[in-house]
Parts: structure tokens; C-alpha cells; sequence
């Protein structure tokens, strides 16, 4: 009996927020079923990885609070360093949203990343 690769139909829709406007596009194709690991999606030459999230809503309540990474490497890094700081001291972090990107220069070239984000953490469940 000839072994038959199974595939499943996959599609993302990404919210981009850039300089005060946002806009949504839906990426799609075909991943093999049973794969696990994340999937990496690259939009104008900035890389992203997106993981599996459950559509089903939850009666999860969050706190919503801002943060401010930084980075000498870039924008992904400050991204990184803010999210490991940040899950160091809050517990129960499930998502972010990058709400502002800056720099600063230094004899015209980009010396330093900041990222501003909000991010999000469940409350616990009394009891």
C-alpha cells in the first residue's frame, strides 16, 4: 500500500501596525498535518513566527500594561529582550502588540532600537 502524505489547509491573517496605520493581510497554503513546530512568515523582508493558537474564545480576563525594549541589533532583539525582562517578575504573559517603533542615530547611522508594546497577561483564577 503506497504511503499518501496528508495535507491541511493553512491560513493566517496578520494585523500589521506601522506609523499609525494598520492593515490586515491573510497569508495561506498547505502544511502537513501533525507538524507541530512554528510556522515562520516573512512580509517584505520582515520575518515573523507564528504558532498554532486554538480560534475557540476564552473567559480569560487580562491586565494590559506598556512596555519598552531596546536593542544595539534591532527591532526583533528589543522585541526579545522586553518579553524575557517582562516574563522575569509577571506571570501568566500570553500576548503582545507592538505599538511604536523609534532609533537613535549617531553620526548617521542607527545606533540603538526601541520598541514600545503593550503586553498581556491573564489574571489567576481565584482559588
Amino acid at each position: 500500500m503506497a504511503h499518501r502524505s496528508q495535507s491541511a489547509h493553512l491560513a493566517i491573517l496578520l494585523c500589521i501596525r506601522h506609523g499609525g496605520v494598520t492593515w490586515d493581510t491573510r497569508v495561506t497554503g498547505v502544511s502537513p498535518t501533525g507538524v507541530t513546530s512554528p510556522v515562520t512568515v516573512t512580509v517584505h523582508g520582515a520575518t515573523s513566527v507564528v504558532r498554532e493558537r486554538s480560534t475557540r474564545m476564552t473567559d480569560h480576563i487580562y491586565r494590559v500594561t506598556e512596555i519598552v525594549g531596546s536593542s544595539h541589533e534591532g527591532i526583533d532583539q528589543a522585541i526579545r529582550n522586553a518579553i524575557t525582562r517582562a516574563s522575569q517578575t509577571v506571570r501568566n504573559l500570553d500576548w503582545f502588540e507592538v505599538t511604536q517603533v523609534r532609533g537613535q542615530i549617531e553620526n548617521g547611522q542607527i545606533e540603538h532600537y526601541q520598541v514600545c508594546m503593550k503586553v498581556g497577561f491573564r489574571i489567576e483564577d481565584a482559588g
